[in-house]
């Protein structure tokens, strides 16, 4: 069993220099056989998130090991709240910008890994209330070795909350897929546009492919980006310099693991719609998309993301993209066929003396506010 580390970044060292070239080869290797692909959390991206996102959060970077061997990597955080229950939890950290969470566990080992990261957190003074798991794959490795391990160790558990979000996964080419999960009108509405756009001036589509443009391509997605609605509202990544900042080492990280997927629709060299996604695995997470407001009746986010079809469709490397948008989008689930469902968990933890009795307190009472909530909206 390894010692939890906390990783609160201010005013710590960033995570790069605070941590050994060995104990990050560690990780990364760990990353390249995980269970279920997760970019948010392979070390190059979770250490831009710590670097520049938990300045006034302490995130504890839980080791889950099997004799000798690091088979797990789990992020969390003590949460103040539960929703709106005013009671501690320990939680998966899910920052601002982060759409999957689960953890980086070694393929094989998801049951042992489970097994450790919650003896851990079982024996750790500071965790409070119960485990709250956000952003899991209702299908994937780490839901089932969950489910399995709490039936094995009669653990409380109680799924709270699921939903369906697009996902692109199919063997078939770009146009294929286009023409059978795409309505005629809406493809042929679409050829308009773009006809129409073309009549405007050069119209050219590019993926991120040198180096030395990656500065010039982040700096161009923050501005096009903030020039919408999410920066009129304040949650561009451009309005706060954190996120800017994350953003910026992210993409620079991926791009030197070969992990960053970036595009880009310019109108006489000025851009007008992008994107970002981030690889991992035989996977992609479809991450932030920005488009010019003022051609909006050109549908420039629908253009780029038709775009994005051909790019990932064509590529045999990506097996399949996560779109990591809210369920229910009406673009891109009108574009992307396959969906993915995405479940939050509640798990009970144990100890000893008080705060076993704490633990299961607050696990009872959570359960019991929840069942009165759905009595009350007459769903109990």
């Amino acid at each position: 069993m390894a010692d939890t580390m906390d990783m609160a970044t201010h005013p710590s060292p960033p995570f790069a220099r605070a941590h050994g070239l060995a104990q990050r080869a560690r990780w990364a290797a760990l990353a390249l056989d995980a269970a279920e692909a997760n970019a948010f959390y392979a070390p190059d991206m979770l250490s831009a998130a710590i670097d520049h996102l938990a300045t006034d959060t302490a995130v504890r970077l839980i080791e889950a090991r099997e004799g000798d061997g690091l088979i797990g990597l789990l992020p969390v955080v003590l949460k103040p709240r539960h929703g709106r229950l005013p009671m501690a939890c320990v939680g998966n950290w899910m920052h601002d910008h982060c759409f999957f969470g689960a953890p980086i566990i070694a393929r094989g080992h998801e049951v042992a890994a489970w097994r450790d990261f919650l003896a851990q957190l079982d024996a750790a003074p500071w965790a409070r209330g119960f485990l709250h798991l956000e952003g899991l794959d209702a299908a994937g490795a780490n839901a089932a070795a969950i489910e399995a391990l709490c039936v094995e160790q009669r653990r409380g558990w109680r799924e709270i909350h699921r939903y369906d979000r697009a996902m692109l996964r199919s063997d078939l080419s770009a146009d294929s897929y286009w023409e059978t999960h795409v309505r005629s009108k809406k493809r042929k509405e679409l050829r308009r546009l773009q006809k129409r756009l073309a009549d405007l001036g050069a119209v050219t589509t590019r993926q991120l492919a040198d180096r030395n443009d990656l500065s010039r391509w982040c700096g161009d997605f923050l501005a096009l980006e903030a020039s919408g609605w999410k920066g009129r509202e304040g949650t561009a990544l451009g309005c706060k310099p954190a996120d800017a900042a994350f953003f910026r080492a992210a993409c620079a990280a991926a791009f030197d693991a070969e992990r960053l997927h970036m595009l880009r629709i310019d109108l006489d060299d000025r851009p007008i719609a992008m994107l970002a996604n981030f690889r991992h695995g035989d996977g992609a997470f479809s991450f932030k998309i920005a488009f010019d407001e003022e051609l909006g009746r050109f549908s420039p986010g629908v253009l780029i993301e038709i775009a994005n079809l051909h790019a990932v469709q064509d590529d045999p490397a990506i097996g399949w993209m996560d779109s990591c948008a809210a369920p229910g989008h009406p673009m891109i689930d009108s574009l992307w066929a396959e969906r993915r469902t995405m479940v939050q968990y509640r798990i009970a933890l144990r100890g000893a003396g008080l705060a076993r009795l704490q633990r299961s307190a607050a696990f009872a009472l959570a359960n019991g506010v929840e069942r009165l909530a759905g009595m009350l909206k007459g769903q109990g």
